[in-house]
């Protein structure tokens, strides 16, 4: 055995192996005086790792070893866990800190459940016993139960803590609410009648409002949010809205409008795109107090803006904003009451632990009249059939939407461009007047081309899925979406309520390149065999996880560290049933939990 230091690029230890003819090197850049002092000439090694060949011959770079100060003997079997690991610590060195730990473990609670400890199960996923391997997976569920059911046990005391917090009251004023009911135009559904009573009642009580209300694609969210805005205007109070999107946030600006203005609520709208002039016009407005109702994109939680008194916020599609920003918007007011919406149906499973410090109301039912919207999946093949068949649609006098994922071709993707697509439509469909909105169009092209396609300028829109959330056009009756194997049923569920809108019947078309996987069939089915937004959750988390469901966790959302949702859901009854339990018998173990798996609490806790 020979070691030296090199001195390359990079400061490197060598230790250059010699079985009598065949040589193997080891390369360490991160080492120890220790560890130089230990691997000397006379020692014995054993490698595990990968070798490459270069010009010096075999080299292995950072493998495991051991040191052996005579010749081992056979290596006994072991199983041993894989950590990820980062530049300068290898898998071994992390294995060595977990076992110190674990031969002194800190103060853990001794509940047990699964047949586990917390102690033992950490045992188990970190040195499990080569005879029993299974062990890893129950012990691993075991850590995942304790994960959710720390969470739950915040979530329910945050609830607490926001309940016990006072609140201005908004109670019953001037019955403005009524006179909205009686301009409407049609009548609320029982979901919707149910929900806006539970919404308001909250309101009228001293303590803070926080509640979700979930409602599938089209089943009236808006409305419920239009009477608690009135609640709010008539004890002279602000309202404030935060949509996701300009779209959307316009689209609200124009219906609430519609109903608050005749009642002498005034409505304004705040997005990024405003003029100078006109900014400064609205922020007086919003200080001064003479907008009652403020709808806006994230520019409504900006510095800038200052209310004169802000007591319900209400946010559309929760799941696009972080924690921080709810919270930028709540600091707006003096704990203002909250309302969070979503138009992606959360499984029930789900929500009551997820969102369990919040009260839950779900609008399960649609509103009468609406139109059936049928879904067809057809290979790109027939892409001239479908052309045809909108093209037939538009001239007869309806509209459509072509969806496609990207915006632009790329040399590495197949996946059918936006900006492409436009192109081969006009050429395709000359008697047609078709219409492009993407992302990366100024905020004033794409309010230009939507007030078009609402108008029936535009009878064919080409867009990307900015068109998801915040359009409503009753006269769109078809819609093609190219690659839908590139998007999640959620999303796909939300693009698809685009249509349907109106009383005539509309019709859906998933347009995919063939072969498609086993998986991506069964995903595209479940589109073709029901409108269901709860069931399409439900088998969207069976057939690919969370991910879609939740929408992508932003910067101050939780993070699980064990918990797998897509596998691990079917611990949620007894997580709940479990953390109801201690919550009444066993504070003391409550706490403990809370402690082995939670970091401090922090202002976050209230948003």
């Amino acid at each position: 055995m020979k070691v030296n230091v090199g001195y390359g690029r990079r400061r490197s230890l060598i230790i250059t192996l010699d079985d009598g003819g065949a040589f193997l090197s080891m390369r360490l850049f991160h080492f120890s005086p220790h560890q130089r002092e230990s691997l000397r000439p006379g020692v014995w090694l054993r490698l595990f790792g990968e070798a490459r060949l270069n010009r010096s011959g075999l080299e292995m770079v950072h493998p495991e070893y051991r040191v052996f100060t005579s010749e081992p003997g056979p290596i006994e079997p072991e199983l041993k866990p894989v950590y990820r690991v980062t530049a300068g610590i290898t898998n071994s060195r992390i294995a060595g800190w977990i076992q110190q730990v674990l031969a002194q473990p800190p103060d853990l609670h001794s509940y047990k459940t699964m047949g586990f400890t917390l102690e033992d199960a950490l045992q188990s996923v970190h040195l499990p016993p080569i005879e029993q391997p299974e062990m890893v997976e129950a012990a691993r569920k075991r850590l995942a139960f304790d994960e959710l059911l720390a969470y739950y046990l915040v979530m329910k005391r945050r609830q607490e803590d926001v309940s016990s917090t006072p609140a201005r009251a908004l109670p019953p004023v001037r019955q403005l609410g009524k006179e909205l009911l009686k301009e409407l135009g049609f009548r609320l559904t029982r979901a919707q009648r149910k929900t806006t009573t539970d919404v308001l009642n909250d309101l009228a009580k001293t303590r803070a409002t926080m509640r979700l209300i979930q409602g599938d694609v089209g089943s009236g969210k808006t409305v419920v949010a239009a009477f608690a805005a009135i609640r709010a205007a008539e004890n002279g109070t602000q309202t404030a809205i935060m949509a996701p999107t300009e779209i959307l946030a316009e689209q609200h600006y124009e219906t609430f409008s519609s109903w608050l203005s005749p009642l002498g609520i005034r409505v304004g709208l705040l997005t990024g795109r405003l003029a100078a002039a006109e900014r400064r016009s609205r922020l007086k407005a919003i200080a001064d107090g003479d907008d009652l109702v403020i709808i806006g994109t994230h520019a409504i939680f900006q510095r800038d803006v200052v209310f004169r008194d802000l007591g319900l916020t209400i946010v559309d599609e929760q799941h696009r904003f972080g924690v921080h920003q709810r919270m930028s918007l709540r600091n707006k007011g003096r704990l203002p009451h909250q309302l969070v919406m979503t138009a992606t149906p959360i499984p029930r499973t789900l929500s009551m632990t997820l969102y369990a410090d919040m009260e839950l109301s779900v609008i399960d039912e649609m509103p009468p009249g609406r139109a059936p919207i049928i879904t067809s999946i057809n290979a790109n093949a027939r892409r001239d059939e479908v052309v045809e068949g909108i093209g037939h649609g538009v001239t007869a006098g309806q509209q459509a939407f072509w969806i496609c994922a990207a915006i632009e071709e790329s040399a590495d993707s197949e996946i059918k461009a936006a900006e492409t697509v436009y192109k081969e439509l006009k050429e395709k469909l000359p008697h047609v007047t078709v219409g492009l909105i993407h992302g990366r169009m100024k905020a004033f092209e794409k309010s230009a081309t939507m007030s078009q396609f609402k108008s029936g300028e535009i009878g064919l829109l080409v867009s990307t899925t900015v068109v998801e959330v915040g359009v409503d056009v009753p006269n769109a009756t078809q819609m093609v979406i190219d690659d839908p194997d590139r998007l999640g049923l959620a999303q796909l569920h939300q693009l698809r309520g685009r249509i349907g809108r109106g009383h005539l019947p509309s019709h859906c078309t998933l347009l995919y390149e063939a072969p498609l996987t086993e998986l991506a069939k069964s995903r595209l089915n479940v589109m073709r065999e029901t409108n269901d937004g709860f069931l399409i959750a439900e088998k969207d988390l069976e057939l690919r996880g969370p991910g879609d469901i939740m929408g992508t966790r932003q910067t101050g959302e939780r993070q699980f560290r064990v918990s797998d949702l897509s596998t691990d859901i079917s611990l949620f009854k007894d997580v709940v049933q479990t953390g109801d339990k201690m919550r009444e018998a066993d504070l003391e173990t409550v706490e403990a939990i809370i402690k082995a798996w939670t970091p401090p609490e922090t202002s976050y806790a209230s948003v």
